[in-house]
């Protein structure tokens, strides 16, 4: 007898609207290979989890839309009041590549800050 594989699930979409550098600042994970960004979410994932997600970034009218894989989980209740959610990583795609540089553009020379961020 074999046992019969799940379906793979299709990745969940999420929304983020990020309106103030501080805000890009806190949530950018430029440590990433292909970089990404942190969701507040109460939603369950786990390590390695797809999603997808439409990005607003300030006063740009446009969305981003940009594939990614779970790498961080921030749990409800963390130590210093920390929010919870889920870091992405962006895929390291056409979209993916294309967000790390607007964000990247946006944020300049914040970037050398050592302000915490949502992760580290």
């Amino acid at each position: 007898m074999s046992e019969a594989k799940p379906a793979p699930q299709r990745p969940s979409v999420l929304s983020l609207n990020i309106n103030s550098k501080s805000a890009l600042y806190a949530a950018f994970m430029p440590h990433l290979r292909s970089g990404g960004i942190f969701i507040p979410t109460t939603r369950s994932y786990i390590i390695g989890d797809e999603v997808f997600m439409l990005l607003s970034l300030m006063d740009d009218p446009a969305k981003l839309p940009i594939a990614g894989t779970v790498v961080w989980i921030t749990p409800a209740g963390a130590q210093n009041g920390r929010a919870q959610g889920i870091g992405v990583h962006f895929n390291n795609d056409e979209s993916g590549q294309e967000a790390r540089r607007k964000i990247e553009g946006l944020l300049g020379g914040v970037m050398q800050s050592a302000r915490p961020t949502h992760t580290l």
